[in-house]
């Protein structure tokens, strides 16, 4: 039942869809039934959607994520991004499971969720805040325990890529959703209050909920990732032997072979810690920490995802860790996607390296990084304003040569694992028809008999994705992804956290049935979730060709350049067997 939500006339009306979960298959039920097709995603009447749902913000293992979903600017279809983080939990607590905003606010303002009421409320002093200032300002208003999105100066501004920022660190970063608020005039979301009559996160079975949370709580010493997640630095801290060449992009996935950089040790770490434990209310894994630089001036924002040493550091060919925490810092704070960001100035950087952007910045110079990220956030100058409409449009303006040196899909910059080590990532990037996301589905090398992660094969044969070595790109390869994009996509639909989830995390698929059957009070099945994820895939698909999305294409660096050294030398996406995995993953889900 979500919140209608009209910004220009201010009216406020709820919405029955009964037998409806609420995550994002009803949001994009929404903007295809309420938006008309080639609407700009500026436009007034585009609609952005946020919501828990039912699952979401729930306290247990997993029921952390809310999700936001728009038109992106980007990408120019459906851009849906997931906040980690207590603000479901907020948002439920406040009595609403999903809002549904339309029009555009006549003066900056913010949507005040209390008691399962939403008003809206002036935020004209708040305009050229970061996120940070604008939490505390609205906390200072709502009291300190109201759970706060926010953009920043990047959303004001319309950065095709600006992000959504919630309660200071925990971002929803893809596709420019921070940009579609700033076009609403929408400056934040806030949610006041703890009201389990009028639709908190209530559970049918508390006992099998609480059974589950033991089950996962005792998992996180024997499950590798899990321990990797839970521990110090974590997920996101990357420490201990490089890669080997051609897992992660250098310097725009040009460097395939020696380059010098260095991975941090843990030592590195040590004092930069700001919030190690407690970001999901329920789930003892605490896999999103917050790291900065001692003595930054807002160190708060610096909720570390996985991409960010990656988009931050080695995609500029930098790899100081303060730099690469400071940044992240920053970009939360102004409202940026970390990872469209380095993807834009990693092009930038090539182009002017190449002499297509003379004056551009330079790759491997940490000390250039902040005034780039300020003049992108802020569209300052020439070079700021170029950057801030992404690495696509930024080659269009430069000039057929500079194409070349895009490295997007859609529109939107690749994540920094390179897909020609990892086919199934390629095609991943490809297809998923919302944009290309590392965290779309599992990395293929999980799943490679030899160097694979041997406890998750029984669980991913479960769903059909049987272990192949990770070179291997044929048919059954496309297949394979397939199924686990069906899969995470059953995740990304219920607002369930794909780095708690199967097959290689310790809710398996049994553990995320009976969770969702505890929490609803109405069973359900693997069917149920792989039925959800199709769903999904399918109205996302459905939205991208209605509005003439980008092709299912990866940049031709991925199938010309092979990688030049390593373990993986030679490898490279051969665009024949490209196109039968293609033809094979398209058939699996009923595409044509």
């Amino acid at each position: 039942m979500p919140f209608i939500v009209d910004l220009t006339s201010g009216n406020v009306e709820k919405e029955h869809h009964p037998g409806e979960i609420g995550g994002s298959v009803l949001g994009l039920r929404l903007m295809a039934a309420r938006t008309p097709a080639g609407l700009d995603p500026y436009d007034p009447r585009a609609l952005l959607y946020v919501a828990a749902g039912a699952l979401g913000g729930t306290a247990a293992p997993g029921l952390a994520k809310a999700v936001f979903l728009a038109k992106s600017p980007l990408t120019g279809v459906a851009g849906e991004s997931h906040a980690l983080g207590p603000f479901a939990a907020g948002l439920r607590g406040a009595g609403v499971k999903a809002l549904a905003v339309t029009g555009r606010a006549a003066r900056p303002s913010y949507l005040l969720v209390q008691d399962g009421q939403v008003s809206l409320h002036d935020a004209s002093e708040l305009r050229g805040l970061g996120t940070a200032a604008t939490t505390d300002a609205l906390r200072g208003r709502h009291g300190r325990g109201a759970h706060v999105a926010a953009i920043g100066p990047a959303g004001e501004n319309l950065v095709r890529y600006a992000s959504v920022v919630t309660d200071h660190a925990y971002a929803a970063g893809r596709y420019g959703l921070g940009a579609v608020f700033g076009a609403k005039n929408l400056k934040a979301v806030v949610c006041v209050g703890e009201a389990p009559a009028k639709g908190a996160a209530e559970v049918a079975d508390p006992g099998a909920v609480a059974g589950l949370a033991a089950y996962y709580r005792d998992s996180l010493a024997t499950n590798p990732l899990a321990a990797i997640q839970a521990g110090m630095p974590g997920f996101a801290g990357w420490v201990g032997d490089p890669p080997a060449p051609g897992y992660a992009a250098v310097r725009n996935f040009s460097v395939t072979g020696a380059h010098g950089l260095r991975v941090p040790s843990a030592a590195d770490y040590d004092g930069r810690a700001v919030a190690t434990t407690g970001a999901c209310p329920g789930c003892p894994n605490d896999c999103l920490k917050v790291y900065a630089p001692p003595g930054l001036a807002e160190r708060r924002t610096g909720g570390l995802g996985q991409e960010a040493f990656l988009s931050l550091g080695w995609n500029l060919g930098i790899d100081d860790l303060d730099t690469v925490l400071a940044a992240n810092a920053r970009c939360n704070d102004l409202g940026l996607d970390p990872v469209s960001l380095g993807g834009t100035l990693a092009f930038a950087m090539e182009c002017a390296e190449r002499g297509l952007l003379p004056g551009g910045p330079a790759f491997g110079d940490p000390a250039a990084l902040p005034g780039l990220i300020d003049d992108v956030a802020g569209r300052t100058g020439e070079l700021g304003d170029l950057l801030a409409d992404g690495a696509a449009r930024a080659a269009a303006r430069l000039g057929p040569a500079a194409a070349p040196y895009a490295m997007t899909v859609k529109g939107a910059e690749l994540p920094c694992f390179d897909p020609r080590v990892q086919p199934g990532i390629g095609l991943g990037y490809a297809i998923a028809p919302g944009g290309p996301r590392y965290d779309a589905l599992e990395h293929d090398l999980d799943f490679d008999p030899v160097a694979g992660l041997a406890y998750s094969f029984g669980e991913a044969r479960r769903i059909g994705a049987e272990p192949a070595p990770v070179a291997e790109l044929d048919a059954e390869r496309g297949r394979r992804t397939a199924r686990l994009l069906r899969l995470w996509s059953g995740l990304d639909a219920l607002n369930l956290c794909v780095f708690a989830s199967s097959p290689t995390r310790p809710l398996t698929l049994d553990h995320l049935s009976a969770l969702v059957t505890a929490v609803l009070g109405r069973e359900f099945t693997l069917e149920d979730l792989l039925a959800a994820g199709q769903a999904r895939l399918d109205a996302m698909r459905a939205y991208a060709i209605r509005e003439g999305g980008g092709p299912d294409e990866l940049p031709a660096r991925m199938h010309e350049a092979p990688v030049t050294a390593g373990p993986h030398e030679g490898a490279v996406l051969d665009r024949a067997s490209f196109e039968v995995a293609r033809a094979a993953f398209y058939e699996e889900l009923g595409w044509r």
